[in-house]
């Protein structure tokens, strides 16, 4: 089957979820072990910089204007997984690559800025024997994806410096190639502002093999997996997932402003409990769907020390998962069996449901942690400034009343008092939506909790992939949007992160409530 395209991803996956339509959503041994080493320092695809500088030092060395994958020609002439979602500098990982050439290419980019190059080489290794690993098995019980595929390589990261990357694969006889994405994670995320990646959303909805969470070979929920692996590729945008339109864009920014950055997954902060304490801000970027309760509970924690929170996308943190292990390692599994909950074994063990988080039983809305709550797909509406006066739209130039056509879509958030919602409250940009025939708004939103932190949600799904609007918008731009509402997403996100940046925001930036001026209420 051929890729689609990278703007249709979301589109192909939630069309298959009848659930998720307009409307609240409520009540092995290896095969060969080769040692991979880096290249000598200034040697092309050698470490050009020690892994401990920071972005600034980073971005000023060359990036690789070639990383990116155009062609990526047959299916399944190469394609692979790693066998750790994340690894801290120096620690090692296993490629497992399933290829019909004699020979593969291994390249591993890191993503950032570099003057606009996008990705560094970091890393290179060339001649790796390949193989076509055996077919997919799908369990019964649970429709789970199984690849049972060998290691191939083991790549140590010595001298790779903290960041999100690109493994890419390239058959040696030009057949095939593809992306392996891996982030190598800090250790400490103290005085800095935290990307945390969403790699079990890109699972969930990822369909290689046949089954996603949300469908299976009948294309609808009844034949979906009820639980997913990290241990196969990924299908969308040649291999990686989401990252490159819900993710890329936003690391790109953040390091051409020079932030002090740490780099992590909801995975990982699932798994530490400590690993947020003292940052300055975390950013959840533009499709960050599934969570697990601890990954929201260490989150909210961090929230209260005064930690503060980006929500740089909508429908945040609306499915409850678990993660098990798989005979490859731990965290490996993802677990949501939404509405057929009361069938999980775990759940039946006492475990939490895996269903929606304002689902019961257990029922905790996400807009106690967001402000914001998902209210709906799909919408394609103009996003509505209402608050020009408020800091975040600073140095925008905007006023009242201001439209941005396509900035909401393709699914948004609104500020809801049905829910648990922090208070005091600003609704900053009300943009009128109608989905299937219901009229309702998307909501751009900030709040401040006495710890001082300040959280900020921009209430549109587009918000991450517009950062790279720069066209006349119309038919040929993604979704539209147009220059215009690039900048503006720009600028308000440049704000946002560099107010994030210098410590609690609440503290110099208060929020004054106007839920009523806004709703009446």
């Amino acid at each position: 089957m051929a890729q689609p395209s990278r703007r249709g991803v979301l589109g192909l996956a939630l069309a298959a979820a009848a659930t998720t339509s307009c409307g609240p959503r409520h009540p092995a041994a290896a095969a060969a072990h080769l040692a991979a080493t880096p290249a000598p320092a200034g040697t092309p695809g050698g470490p050009a910089a020690p892994a401990h500088l920071g972005a600034p030092q980073e971005n000023a060395l060359p990036g690789s204007p070639d990383w990116e994958i155009t062609d990526p020609g047959r299916a399944g002439a190469v394609e692979g997984f790693a066998d750790r979602v994340s690894v801290l500098p120096g620690e090692e990982f296993g490629l497992h690559v399933s290829t019909t050439a004699a020979a593969f290419t291994v390249s591993a980019y890191r993503t950032g800025w570099y003057g606009g190059a996008r990705a560094r080489l970091v890393w290179r290794r060339e001649h790796v024997p390949g193989t076509r690993q055996e077919a997919p098995q799908v369990d019964r019980a649970t429709r789970t994806v199984l690849t049972g595929w060998q290691r191939t390589l083991a790549v140590g990261t010595t001298g790779w410096p903290e960041g999100a990357y690109l493994l890419r694969l390239d058959a040696e006889d030009g057949s095939g190639r593809s992306y392996v994405p891996l982030t190598v994670r800090s250790a400490s995320t103290a005085g800095r502002t935290v990307v945390m990646s969403a790699p079990a959303t890109w699972q969930a909805y990822n369909e290689w093999g046949g089954y996603s969470l949300y469908n299976g070979p009948t294309g609808t929920l009844a034949t979906r997996s009820l639980q997913v692996v990290f241990d196969r590729p990924y299908d969308y945008d040649h291999g990686a997932g989401l990252f490159l339109v819900y993710e890329a864009p936003l690391i790109a920014l953040a390091e051409r402003l020079g932030l002090p950055l740490a780099y992590t997954t909801g995975i990982d902060v699932a798994r530490e409990p400590g690993l947020l304490r003292g940052a300055s801000a975390v950013l959840s970027l533009g499709h960050d769907e599934y969570w697990s309760p601890e990954q929201r509970a260490h989150v909210v924690a961090a929230r209260d020390a005064g930690t503060n929170l980006a929500v740089l996308g909508a429908n945040c943190c609306f499915r409850r998962v678990r993660f098990e292990p798989t005979a490859l390692g731990p965290d490996r599994t993802v677990v949501c069996y939404k509405d057929a909950w009361a069938q999980d074994p775990g759940h039946r063990a006492g475990a939490p449901a895996t269903t929606d988080f304002r689902s019961g039983p257990g029922a905790d809305p996400e807009s106690a942690m967001l402000g914001v709550i998902y209210d709906g797909y799909p919408v394609d509406a103009p996003y509505v400034v209402t608050s020009p006066e408020h800091w975040v739209f600073a140095g925008t130039g905007v006023a009242a009343g201001a439209s941005f056509p396509h900035l909401v879509g393709v699914e948004y958030d609104r500020v809801n008092t049905a829910f648990p919602t922090p208070r005091p409250i600003e609704v900053v940009s009300h943009s009128p939506v109608v989905c299937e025939g219901r009229r309702s708004h998307a909501d751009t939103a900030y709040y401040t909790v006495p710890g001082g932190a300040g959280v900020f949600a921009t209430g549109t799904m587009r918000w991450v992939e517009s950062l790279d609007a720069h066209g006349p918008g119309g038919g040929k731009a993604d979704h539209g949007i147009d220059s215009r509402a690039g900048d503006l997403v720009r600028t308000v996100t440049e704000t946002v992160l560099r107010a994030f940046a210098a410590g609690p925001a609440g503290h110099t930036r208060p929020a004054v409530d106007n839920l009523a001026s806004v709703y009446g209420a």
